[in-house]
């Protein structure tokens, strides 16, 4: 978790939480203060149940941060770092894992955002809650119109004009799933590790695994700039902000190959977060 100030006025205490496709992406907020972040696995149902039991805070995160799972990161939020509180703090939680979303209903006094609480005009009813909360909470901050490219699991692109109204998007498979589609889906490729590899790699490859690294990356980023590059035609003042577990490499390698496109970009890995703090103020 990471710090910002230690809060002072209990009682508006809240915690959101995001049900990614791979991991939970946690936020504790001091009214609309955002005070930690943090990430976990997700959580076996039966440590979900025992949260209804826990009397606070500090309890809860005792159970989703076991003392022997804990690492640097999270050290220091022990049993005296957070104050007690009488009832465990509100949830607000936004789901794209509809079977995970299920399992939490035990825990007291959640609330599951619903596509129809966001204000974005257009939308559509198969529009994951993620990327219209993002793009809300971009929105709310930098202005709209704006783009809000998510580079996780898959990479996406959502788009919304000046009128708050949503012009629409794409959805590709992201870095790491392209790489491990590659390597699981066919009887020659290896699966290539994106540890491996910081810096671009050679466009013209001599052997299997640069050759997936250049075809899969290159693609991508040309993709990228295709994408930015058709935005702005459309709307030549809007904004464009980045966020998910790819999107600081994928900076990297724009700053190498188009700085003019790296250079424009908002970086911001709590879009979400920003977009559900958003709709608490009109719950």
């Amino acid at each position: 978790m990471k710090p910002h100030k230690h809060p002072e006025h209990t009682d508006n205490i809240w915690l959101a939480l995001e049900i990614g496709n791979s991991r939970l992406h946690w936020a504790l907020f001091v009214s609309e203060t955002l005070y930690s972040v943090w990430d976990t696995d997700h959580l076996p149902e039966s440590v979900i149940q025992q949260l209804a039991a826990c009397q606070t805070l500090n309890d809860l995160l005792e159970k989703i941060f076991p003392s022997h799972q804990r690492t640097n990161e999270q050290e220091g939020y022990g049993d005296n770092s957070l104050p007690l509180f009488a009832s465990l703090p509100p949830l607000l939680v936004a789901s794209v894992v509809p079977s995970q979303t299920a399992i939490w209903q035990s825990y007291p006094n959640i609330s599951v955002i619903t596509l129809d609480q966001i204000p974005l005009k257009g939308v559509y009813p198969t529009l994951g809650i993620d990327r219209a909360l993002a793009l809300w909470g971009a929105g709310k901050i930098w202005g709209f119109p704006i783009l809000v490219i998510d580079a996780g699991t898959a990479l996406t692109f959502t788009a919304a004009d000046a009128n708050e109204c949503l012009v629409g998007g794409a959805i590709l498979p992201g870095l790491g799933l392209q790489f491990a589609t590659l390597g699981q889906q066919t009887g020659q490729l290896p699966l290539v590790e994106m540890q491996n590899f910081l810096s671009l790699p050679i466009r013209f490859a001599l052997n299997t695994t640069a050759a997936i690294q250049s075809g899969v990356i290159y693609t991508i980023l040309a993709g990228i700039k295709d994408f930015i590059e058709a935005w702005w035609q459309l709307f030549p003042n809007g904004k464009i902000a980045i966020k998910g577990g790819d999107g600081t490499l994928l900076i990297n390698y724009l700053q190498a190959l188009y700085p003019e496109i790296a250079d424009s970009l908002i970086v911001e890995q709590n879009l979400i977060f920003w977009g559900m703090r958003e709709i608490t103020k009109l719950l």
